[in-house]
């Protein structure tokens, strides 16, 4: 086929080569699969070699950008293959084909990126999905995915999504945080960074617990850092998206229903396998229903050290829904038996928050301290107290500890970390009383 000759092309013509030289190359590269096969090489010269066929002079510019564009559509993931690229982009969302969002920099903002229509968002979709053997359809969907990279997907298509299909991508962070740098961002002091260190190596049970886009998976990567290389660790997610450096890990994932609505395996499933494998720590990566109860039943029967995340505002409101994902479990439990095994297996919340001019803090590291009657008892170690803003829309604040100690000090002490009581904001005079 050949496309007559016109460097003036409209954008609905240049659509059609586009379209032309894709199916083109597509038909040349079925079945060119496998490790010693360069597909960015054989796509780039089977380009070069049909659009030499057309016959068609655009302007360099023009020609670039569409070489560009289907590189990134066979390659890559289409039109949003450059917000993938941006490394100030941290999640992207797509609002049916005329909408597309993302944050950068911790802020929102619409791009003037558009899908043709709804079919080519659905194709994205697919494309997504399609590697890792899940499936969207009317009957299911929603899904949850990752890309290559890590990147953590979720698909939403009619007739749930009432404007056309939309899909949500939390970004992988290519280079990996380690406390210096959340330190270094501001996200919570030097003193604060080394007691989560302590409490990890010390094998303290410890929930994050956050908003949605709060940073609780960033920050339970960093946490998880810190857990010795001699352990055995095995983690446990909804698409796999930690990034654990040490070398004995073990990572499990969920799987969906197949195409008859069976054969699921879930978060509580893993769970529960995972106390076969004698794990030294179980890292999940959210807690969001009856797995809640199994969480809690290993950590009281010997797996200390433990580490999860949850959605909540605040560290009660995080055992609040604690309480509640319980209850999802299908046990007939007492509220204050539920209650003890929350206050017996937990040492330690650590709250994580995006305050509003985009800056994600530590805001509390809180104690739970055992119960009192039908209550359990918390205690906050560090708080986050925010005191302005600037004209700028800048949060202004600090970070306070507020003096406790907390009761679990004896076993950060055996496992050697002797902290000091300044550590925890005492003054000079009451240390050298207690001296006294």
């Amino acid at each position: 086929m050949t496309i007559a000759s016109n460097s003036n092309l409209r954008k609905e013509e240049i659509l059609k080569v586009k379209a032309y030289l894709i199916s083109m190359i597509s038909r040349e590269m079925e079945g060119l699969t496998g490790p010693n096969v360069n597909q960015e090489n054989l796509v780039t010269q089977y380009l070069s070699s049909f659009y030499a066929q057309t016959k068609l002079q655009l302007p360099n510019t023009i020609r670039d950008q569409l070489f560009h564009d289907i590189l990134d559509e066979l390659l890559g993931f289409g039109i949003i293959q450059s917000l993938l690229d941006d490394p100030d982009i941290s999640e992207i969302m797509v609002n049916g084909p005329n909408k597309i969002y993302v944050e950068k920099k911790g802020k929102l903002v619409k791009t003037n990126m558009k899908f043709a229509n709804n079919q080519e968002v659905m194709k994205l979709i697919e494309k997504i999905i399609f590697p890792l053997g899940r499936r969207i359809d009317r009957d299911s969907p929603t899904v949850d995915a990752r890309l290559p990279d890590g990147s953590r997907v979720n698909a939403v298509i009619p007739p749930v999504a009432v404007d056309g299909p939309g899909i949500t991508i939390r970004k992988f962070q290519k280079e990996k945080l380690g406390i210096d740098q959340l330190v270094e961002y501001n996200s919570l002091t030097p003193q604060m960074a080394e007691f989560l260190r302590a409490c990890v190596m010390a094998r303290l049970n410890i929930i994050i617990s956050g908003g949605t886009g709060s940073g609780k998976t960033t920050l339970l990567n960093v946490l998880s850092g810190f857990i010795p290389e001699v352990e055995r660790i095995v983690t446990i997610e909804d698409a796999a998206e930690l990034n654990l450096q040490q070398d004995h890990v073990f990572r499990m994932e969920t799987k969906p229903t197949d195409i008859e609505g069976k054969n699921s395996v879930t978060i509580r499933d893993l769970v529960k396998n995972s106390l076969r494998m004698r794990p030294d720590r179980i890292v999940v990566g959210e807690v969001r229903g009856g797995e809640a109860l199994d969480m809690l039943q290993a950590m009281n029967t010997g797996h200390d050290g433990s580490l999860t995340t949850l959605h909540a505002n605040t560290p009660r409101d995080g055992l609040s829904r604690l309480e509640t994902m319980c209850m999802m479990s299908g046990m007939e439990l007492p509220i204050k038996v539920i209650r003890q095994q929350i206050a017996s297996a937990i040492d330690l919340i650590v709250q994580q928050s995006r305050l509003k001019d985009g800056s994600r803090k530590v805001t509390a590291i809180t104690e739970v301290a055992g119960m009192e009657s039908d209550t359990i008892v918390m205690t906050d170690i560090y708080r986050y107290e925010q005191t302005g803003v600037t004209e700028e829309g800048a949060v202004i604040g600090s970070f306070k500890p507020t003096g406790f100690r907390p009761l679990f000090s004896p076993r950060l002490e055996v496992a050697g970390f002797h902290l000091g009581a300044e550590m925890f904001g005492a003054s000079t005079v009451e240390i050298l009383q207690r001296k006294r």
